[in-house]
């Protein structure tokens, strides 16, 4: 975890390759990344927006983390230095590890962009699904790392086979989002187990469980456990999705001591504020917000795309708090529609032009949603999820 610590002061020179790394991540990953930000802020605003573009919770945190968020004003004139530490020790009890095996990061993306300049380079390329999420190849860009991209199975789910024959000599990083974000499919325990055997010891791999609090199939589990055995395995999780504070940033790995502390090096000092340490101490103490947010969630998105099947629309199973649906053709037309009705949904992606990404809100979002859906894309013949 970053501390102030003189033994972790960079010297002058290795200074200046941090902020010259951190500068160029500040100047193209905005012109990137924001685009789908600038986009929600112009094409609707007021209360009466329906949001459900960016896999958000829409129930927020939950009342002890709000109350810790307002006890936070009283130390918000101190650097956080005691609460990071309290928070790292709440994460790694949770997860039946070491604080040392746990660090912090500025949301779950912080986490990313700190393994891609920790493990891969001009020299060591980065092996990634596609589609998934983005930014961890917006920030190996940055690095002046090669992406290699590798098609996702026929059913939508990860090919780990074709991964790991992918994890050459060359690769410092594979990445592996399991639920996958866009598509919200798994891959199973077993998968990742035989993959991560045949992926060369030399290539890190880096687990983003950001979703993994709504899977519901028993073929799935977190793969934290696998940690000891596996040096190069990296887990990511966020505070965003299952806790409701992605407009406060906090994320934390979860790896081997070494590994941690190669990660860390690339992450800012102080990179959690206050507030938010507060708040998942509270969230992590209190037993019913996973299992309520879990199964709120997973029922809306199961009561709607029951309804869009029966309507005949081809969706994707889903283990998380999204899912995606086949419009039938391109689908850059009916965002814009949605948009000119005020329901944000998710953008496009390139790989899977005609599939539309969809949060699952609050009931009364999704039964509105479902009824703009209708009106905007042909209803078919009655079909059955893709599988």
């Amino acid at each position: 975890m970053p501390a102030k610590n003189p033994k972790l002061r960079s010297t002058r020179r290795e200074f200046g390759k941090s902020v010259g790394a951190l500068l160029a991540a500040a100047c193209i990953s905005p012109k990137i990344m924001a685009h789908p930000a600038a986009e929600r802020a112009k094409s609707a605003e007021g209360d009466e927006v329906i949001r459900i573009d960016f896999n958000e919770n829409p129930y927020g945190p939950c009342p002890r983390a709000i109350s810790a968020i307002t006890s936070s004003e009283a130390i918000a004139c101190r650097y956080p230095d005691e609460l990071r530490v309290r928070a790292a020790h709440s994460i790694a009890t949770l997860n039946h590890v070491a604080p040392e095996n746990v660090v912090l990061g500025c949301g779950s993306t912080e986490i990313l962009r700190a393994c891609d300049a920790a493990f891969v380079g001009a020299q060591k390329q980065l092996v990634i699904a596609e589609p998934t999420f983005e930014a961890v190849t917006y920030y190996a860009s940055v690095c002046r790392a090669r992406a290699v991209k590798v098609p996702l199975t026929s059913d939508f789910r990860h090919d780990l086979p074709a991964m790991a024959r992918a994890c050459a000599n060359g690769t410092g990083l594979v990445y592996v989002c399991n639920p996958n974000n866009p598509t919200a499919t798994i891959n199973t325990r077993a998968e990742f187990a035989d993959f991560i055997s045949k992926v060369p010891a030399s290539t890190y791999v880096l687990a983003d469980e950001a979703y993994f609090h709504f899977v519901e199939d028993p073929r799935y589990t977190s793969v934290i456990d696998m940690i000891p055995q596996h040096k190069n395995l990296i887990v990511a999780r966020t505070f965003s999705k299952v806790y409701g504070m992605a407009g406060m940033r906090l994320g934390y790995a979860v790896g081997q001591r070494d590994t941690i502390h190669s990660v860390s090096q690339q992450l800012t000092f102080d990179n959690g504020n206050a507030a938010v340490l507060l708040a998942a101490i509270a969230s992590l103490n209190d037993p019913e917000v996973v299992p309520l947010n879990k199964k709120r969630l997973n029922d809306s998105r199961k009561w709607v795309m029951d309804q869009m099947v029966k309507s005949g629309y081809r969706v994707i199973p889903s283990q998380a708090n999204f899912f995606m649906v086949d419009t039938g053709a391109e689908v850059t037309p009916v965002i814009h529609a949605f948009h000119e009705r005020k329901i944000l949904v998710g953008r496009k992606f390139p790989s899977m032009p005609n599939w539309l990404r969809v949060t699952v809100g609050k009931p009364e979002e999704m039964q509105k949603f479902l009824a703009v859906f209708r009106e905007i894309v042909p209803v078919r013949e009655p079909a059955t999820a893709a599988s």
